[in-house]
């Protein structure tokens, strides 16, 4: 990790989700959590989200399947926020969350269709 990886990764972070929501988990930093922030921040948002094979709309609506896939909602929820901030539309995500329920099971795709309206009603989309 190097710091360009970090400031471009913050950059990159802020940009997708926001400035309330990463400032939040930096001030959240402590002993413990700090070296996870910081490969978060470095690896997945400056190494890999600043790749170029991807657009970040793409990348937005990968994280939506996968999130569903693994059953994480809190970060589903999140990245949710990241997905309209990077342009991605109610509709596409609806179709996202359908072709989970085939490839994920039912249950799955019900938990995040009921995380994306409550984000939805909360960004007024």
């Amino acid at each position: 990790m190097t710091q360009e990886s970090f400031d471009r990764g913050l950059a990159i972070r802020r940009e997708v989700l926001g400035n309330d929501y990463v400032d939040a988990a930096l001030r959240n930093v402590d002993d413990f959590t700090r070296d996870l922030q910081q490969i978060v921040t470095s690896f997945a948002w400056g190494d890999i989200w600043s790749r170029t094979g991807l657009e970040r709309r793409d990348r937005s609506l990968i994280n939506l399947a996968m999130l569903t896939a693994l059953n994480r909602p809190h970060e589903l929820r999140l990245h949710v926020r990241g997905a309209l901030n990077n342009g991605v539309t109610k509709d596409e995500i609806r179709e996202v969350l359908l072709q989970t329920a085939v490839y994920c099971g039912v249950p799955a795709a019900i938990d995040s269709f009921r995380v994306a309206r409550e984000v939805f009603a909360e960004q007024g989309v």
